[in-house]
């Protein structure tokens, strides 16, 4: 892809890289995270999860916490994403730890889908 290409965006359609480092808020405003990474269905081509760091202090002690999809709604006057979350719900959700040799598993999916009430992909 030409970095002409990339800067494209057309109504609601956005480039993957675009969306990584996008911060998510929640509805009171704060800061949560970063969207790190997106998972993608490979059958559908559509988006499933956001991976958001959160936590940590300079990078250090810093989590990866999958959020579906569906639970991210974009606010173009934040420029970018809010859930229905606080801290403390992020803190119990299931993460995995940035230099964790994680492997992504179906009930893994499920457990991620559960905690938060959305749909299962799986």
């Amino acid at each position: 892809m030409t970095p002409e290409t990339t800067k494209i965006t057309s109504g609601s359609l956005i480039a993957a890289e675009r969306v990584e480092g996008t911060s998510v808020y929640n509805f009171a405003g704060e800061k949560l995270g970063t969207v790190e990474d997106i998972m993608l269905d490979k059958v559908s081509g559509k988006a499933i999860y956001a991976v958001m760091s959160f936590g940590g202090f300079l990078g250090i002690g810093e989590k990866y916490h999958p959020l579906p999809w569906s639970t991210l709604k974009y606010d173009e006057a934040k420029g970018g994403y809010v859930v229905n979350l606080d801290k403390k719900k992020l803190e119990g959700a299931p993460t995995y730890g940035m230099d964790d040799d994680f492997h992504w598993t179906p009930d893994y999916g499920r457990r991620v889908d559960k905690y938060y009430g959305a749909p299962t992909f799986w």
